[in-house]
């Protein structure tokens, strides 16, 4: 299985059977080194909440390649509404897909479309995380989120390969909850996230990978890793 980071919270995973993309957040991204464009076919598609820096490309993607997108049941049903594949879930709940399976854990955020030109906000469901288990690995995405004292749990009862953390700060975890939340989910390898995308989340991912005892990876914006 090959990994790519693609910047802010953006994930590509290639397997043998799919080709999974995490919170596509790429065409409104000046710092994501490539385009739509660049994409291989992406079979599924995983979201953790509906902010805009989460969920901006999903349509276009979904809609060029059929993919199937994956989500909390709210926001899985506000893009079944726009014409889109989807499949809707719960926090704590799995299911088993052809490529792997997929739980989702909660998390400590926000979660909603925003439409200035009305003035409205459109709930999207519980914030969460993703608990993927594809090819004998498992992979920790934990969307954006606050430290939580469950995350412990999360590490008791699983076996992390790769583990995903957002490390900015102001909107999620900042790197001194996400150094604690490292150590309570015992991950093999933790690459931080959701950094350096504004000035607001302005942060040091080499500063905060370097105080995990060798278990931390900084992966620049289209780099690559094998698992």
């Amino acid at each position: 299985m090959r990994i790519t980071y693609i910047g802010h919270s953006t994930v590509l995973l290639e397997t043998e059977k799919a080709n999974l993309l995490i919170d596509p957040f790429i065409s409104e991204n000046q710092q994501s080194p490539i385009s739509i464009n660049d994409l291989p076919r992406i079979d599924a598609i995983l979201l953790t909440h509906g902010h805009g820096d989460h969920i901006a490309d999903t349509q276009e993607i979904a809609e060029r390649d059929g993919s199937l997108v994956i989500a909390v049941a709210e926001l899985a049903t506000y893009f079944g509404w726009k014409g889109l594949n989807t499949h809707g879930m719960s926090i704590g709940g799995a299911y088993t897909f052809p490529f792997g399976k997929v739980k989702l854990t909660q998390a400590f955020h926000g979660s909603s479309i925003s439409n200035p030109a009305k003035h409205e906000i459109i709930y999207t469901g519980m914030p969460a995380g993703l608990l993927l288990t594809i090819d004998g690995k498992t992979i920790y995405h934990a969307g954006d989120t606050a430290l939580f004292s469950d995350m412990k749990i999360i590490g008791e009862q699983n076996t992390i390969d790769l583990a995903f953390l957002p490390i900015g700060d102001n909107f999620a975890m900042g790197p001194e909850d996400a150094l604690i939340a490292a150590q309570w989910i015992r991950a093999k390898t933790v690459v931080p996230i959701h950094y350096n995308t504004f000035p607001v989340i302005k942060q040091d991912p080499s500063k905060f990978v370097n105080q995990l005892d060798g278990h931390g990876l900084v992966l620049s914006s289209g780099q690559s890793i094998d698992l």
